[in-house]
């Protein structure tokens, strides 16, 4: 059970991971082509945190408000 508060923090972090992610991927796609050793971990690592995201979101739908009388 979670409170309605830590449900949206929840949410927030989720998208910012989400769309963090692929921007770091997209930015590490792009350093790729000019230097391998620092543009395949940034892509690596971009991946990750948007894969977080995602299983975030399947954690999220599991979790029930507590409703107060």
């Amino acid at each position: 059970m979670a409170t309605l508060n830590n449900l949206k923090r929840l949410q927030t972090l989720i998208w910012v991971l989400i769309y963090g992610g692929l921007l770091a991927l997209v930015l590490g796609l792009s350093m790729d082509r000019t230097d391998d050793v620092t543009g395949w971990p940034i892509v690596v690592s971009g991946g990750g945190l948007a894969l977080l995201g995602v299983v975030l979101i399947y954690v999220r739908s599991r979790l029930k408000v507590d409703e107060k009388k």
